[in-house]
């Protein structure tokens, strides 16, 4: 079995840090407003599109959003390393990768992910005071973050699956055995 370069080793590594971060982080910004709307507005006071049932719980919000924010730019300045590189070298030409597998990494690394960004993006004021065209992209703060949650929920969904089908397949016994000699 071929080994990844370094770079694609070291990008995913850091990649899989700042999503534990921004899972964990996101959590609890959940846990701070459990709510989601459709539109520019939205808050207790106002008819939520749909509620999760989680405990509320107001003292998440700070730290959540410090680390959040944090670990979303770790995320996004490794992504472009990684897209960068892929593209100068031709990584994504996918060698070796079934076709689901290839519309699978596309579908993330070319549509889930920039539209993960753009709708965190979207709901920092001084980002559309900027850009107000995100607001027409997606709706309004609201609705960003509403489309950023089942984002982020399809990203947290494909990491578990690719983390899965990377263990099944070997590939991590053939690492430890390759760094252990």
């Amino acid at each position: 079995m071929t080994r990844h370069t370094f770079l694609v080793r070291a990008t995913h590594w850091i990649n899989f840090l700042s999503f534990v971060a921004l899972a964990v982080s996101g959590v609890a910004i959940l846990l701070a407003h459990p709510r989601f709307y459709w539109g520019e507005t939205g808050y207790f006071d106002t008819p939520a599109a749909f509620e999760l049932p989680l405990p509320l719980n107001l003292d998440q919000s700070g730290w959540g959003r410090s680390l959040h924010f944090l670990a979303a730019w770790i995320a996004i300045t490794n992504g472009v390393i990684y897209v960068v590189w892929g593209l100068l070298l031709r990584h994504f030409r996918f060698a070796g990768y079934n076709f689901l597998q290839r519309v699978a990494y596309w579908a993330v690394v070319f549509g889930l992910l920039p539209v993960t960004i753009l709708t965190g993006l979207t709901m920092s004021p001084a980002v559309t005071a900027a850009y107000p065209v995100l607001f027409s992209m997606f709706g309004g703060r609201q609705s960003a973050r509403t489309f950023h949650f089942f984002a982020a929920d399809l990203l947290v969904l494909f990491l578990i699956v690719h983390v899965i089908m990377t263990i099944r397949s070997g590939y991590v016994n053939t690492i430890i055995r390759a760094e252990a000699k």
